[in-house]
């Protein structure tokens, strides 16, 4: 295939003869296009792959846990007196788990790079178990503090392997939504996290086991990656990155051709990757970074997966763990209906993400982006009017409470599955490992701001610190539109030829236009 971006060939149009297996249609019998082909999602070949991409989607789920734990626990008086846990240090053990995580961006890369996207899974899971087992198992602070430490050390593991491990497996015409589906599956963990510690607070007297089991909880997708993880395939381009292109043929052939070794499909994405994955590449050299700064169209991708990180987590103050405490500041004294509405946002954000998957690939990443960044801005200012009318009037404290939904659905419907979903599509091959341990990096610096600062800046300027996000999601929807670059209808190898423009942005448009005038015609 030809190297140069003006002559592009792309997996959705490209003609070929029909290489049909059963169950899928072709609209044109005497010719057709990948394009017009409609593949069934269910042959047997895309429930394997579904099986071997869920096990990566569980490393989602691992940081899911933490999400709620931490806040539902800190709503429960045995745990909190138990431990000693104030309002001057409850911050920094809710910060210690991203603080293990920025420890653990060193070497999350360079791990998932040189032994493999299953390593990195499976090494992370251990480290998290050791985190989990010591929390569960702590009668001092300093103990639970140091397992909050190592869990977000290997939290980051899993969660730069696992979203690479997805976006290069995913069958390239569902990519949006299996790997989009991803950081949704965050949500199978909160779920279980929120509502095993709403059931438990039922127990009289609240004993030691009812908040040391939901601490025990936390390993379990850990414990279930470690048991599966040996059974799924490592992923071909990473194969193709070691030297070993029949390996990599091997597994294109079983869950991308239908085990048909002269399947187009096949036969197109090994062509792309052999043109654009290095076998030289940054991805071989643990210490080396530099990739991610050393050219224009690097610093642009960087910069993007920099929007997705400090966008993402400047939204709004995690209600994770501080829901109990905006719910009490609004007049809800009960620790039980604080558990219960700690809970019921966690399901409510799991139907918005999934639903909104779909969409990514229908109206595009850019789109939804900016869309959902106006509706934040906009939620957020009808909450930081409610938080300033709100003293002594309940009402107005109700609505403050159920704009947060509204907030919530509104990110979790395009942010959510964008989280996973963009920056594994904008990196290239060679740095796609360390591309998304950088951004766990800028994320957890943005958690560590957002997590630690919110409780001291609201008890200092109260309801004014909600301003802030007001602008920030605003900025962001602007950003997106200036600078984001569309990813939609693109396999991976596209994407990079697209970065190589003078201006990325206006040529992923172009070609959006280009792939709808083609199919009118």
């Amino acid at each position: 295939m030809s190297s140069s971006k003006d002559s592009i060939v792309h997996i959705d149009d490209i003609a070929v003869a029909p290489t049909i297996s059963p169950g899928d249609k072709a609209y044109d019998p005497e010719g057709s296009s990948i394009a017009e082909l409609e593949v069934n999602p269910l042959r047997r070949s895309f429930l394997k792959l579904y099986g071997c991409l869920f096990v990566a989607y569980l490393c989602s789920a691992t940081n899911g846990f933490d999400a709620n734990t931490f806040g539902g626990l800190s709503a429960i008086d045995t745990f909190v007196s138990y431990f000693g846990i104030t309002p001057d240090n409850q911050g920094l053990v809710a910060a210690l788990y991203v603080i293990g995580n920025v420890a653990g961006c060193l070497f999350a890369g360079p791990c998932a790079d040189k032994y493999g996207r299953r390593f990195g899974m499976a090494f992370g899971s251990v480290v998290c178990i050791v985190g989990a087992v010591m929390q569960a198992t702590a009668h001092n602070l300093s103990t639970l503090m140091g397992g909050r430490f190592i869990l977000g050390l290997g939290a980051v593991l899993v969660q730069t392997a696992g979203p690479a491990y997805v976006v290069e497996m995913a069958y390239p015409k569902y990519r949006g939504v299996l790997t989009g589906a991803f950081q949704s599956c965050f949500f199978l963990g909160t779920i279980v996290s929120t509502w095993l510690e709403y059931g438990l607070n039922f127990i009289p007297g609240t004993p030691q086991w009812t908040w040391r089991l939901p601490l025990a909880i936390q390993a379990l997708p850990s414990v279930l990656v470690l048991m599966f993880v040996w059974f799924i395939p490592e992923t071909p381009r990473w194969y193709i990155g070691q030297g070993k292109v029949e390996k990599a043929k091997e597994i294109l052939t079983e869950f991308h051709g239908d085990g048909d070794p002269n399947s187009p499909v096949v036969a197109l994405e090994l062509e792309e990757m052999l043109e654009v994955i290095s076998k030289d590449g940054a991805d071989k050299r643990w210490w080396d970074f530099r990739e991610l700064f050393n050219s224009r169209s690097a610093r642009y991708r960087t910069f993007l997966i920099a929007c997705i990180a400090f966008f993402g987590t400047w939204d709004l103050p995690p209600t994770s763990y501080y829901f109990p405490l905006m719910a009490k500041t609004a007049g809800i004294t009960s620790e039980r209906t604080q558990l219960l509405l700690n809970a019921l946002q966690t399901p409510i954000m799991m139907a918005a993400a999934l639903t909104g998957l779909r969409w990514q690939d229908r109206l595009g990443r850019r789109k939804l982006l900016i869309a959902s960044s106006t509706g934040m801005s906009l939620s957020v200012a009808v909450i930081t009017a409610c938080t300033a009318q709100q003293a002594g009037r309940p009402v107005v404290g109700g609505v403050g409470i159920a704009f947060v939904y509204v907030f919530l659905v509104v990110f979790a419907f395009a942010w959510t599955p964008a989280q996973s979903l963009y920056p594994t599509e904008v990196l290239a091959f060679n740095t796609r490992a360390k591309g998304l341990a950088f951004m766990n990096l800028l994320v957890n610096v943005a958690s560590v701001f957002n997590t630690y600062v919110p409780p001291v800046a609201i008890a200092r300027a109260s309801w004014r610190f909600y301003i802030f996000y007001i602008l920030w999601d605003a900025l962001g929807a602007l950003v997106i539109y200036l600078t984001f670059v569309e990813t939609k209808g693109r396999n991976l190898e596209e994407i990079d030829h697209i970065f190589e423009a003078k201006n990325p942005k206006k040529a992923s448009l172009e070609a959006v236009k280009q792939t709808k005038k083609q199919r009118r015609g």
